[in-house]
């Protein structure tokens, strides 16, 4: 679909509530994904990094079993890709009938954690590849049999636009935020 103006919006009370949630164990919560890009076409949801202090299983689902959120099983959802290796995670999804939302649990200052910043602040800087990975994006959506499939069909084009991001992250100075 198209950006939704009022995604920001639906970030911050997601946001509040998990730092709430989660108190000082969440170093930073964070929005990312296609919906945190201004002018990105994506579906409708959101998605929001939390960056903690150590990957503790035990107390971030407790934490996140307080406000209704529960561990996603799939393996893929346990590690996240990088070029020094995978790099373990957690996600979360909301309480049936909530907003959709995936929540991304790494450590911080991670690799993981870096590179999801990276390709939102080089999509957000770019509106040539923003333009251009919507309308990838779209066209995979429409020939994507099921959310796995989308996910595997997407790994290596990112790869591909992480490339571009890391150049243009040396040539305008970046580090995360």
């Amino acid at each position: 679909m198209a950006y939704d103006r009022r995604w920001p919006g639906d970030f911050a009370v997601l946001a509040r509530r998990i730092q709430d949630a989660l108190g000082p164990t969440a170093v930073r919560v964070s929005h990312v994904g296609s919906t945190s890009v201004p002018g990105l076409a994506a579906k409708d949801c959101i998605d929001v990094q939390v960056e903690a202090q150590a990957l503790d299983e035990d107390l971030i689902t407790g934490c996140f079993g307080t406000i209704g959120f529960r561990l996603r099983p799939e393996p893929w959802n346990r590690a996240e890709p990088t070029p020094g290796g995978p790099c373990p995670k957690l996600v979360f999804a909301p309480p049936q009938g909530e907003r959709a939302s995936n929540i991304h649990v790494v450590e911080a200052a991670s690799e993981a954690a870096r590179r999801k910043l990276l390709f939102r602040d080089f999509l957000r800087a770019n509106n040539t590849a923003r333009d251009a990975w919507s309308d990838f994006k779209q066209r995979l959506a429409a020939m994507a049999v099921d959310i796995y499939q989308y996910g595997q069909a997407k790994a290596g084009p990112t790869e591909i636009l992480l490339i571009a991001a890391e150049s243009w992250a040396c040539q305008a100075h970046w580090a995360p935020p």
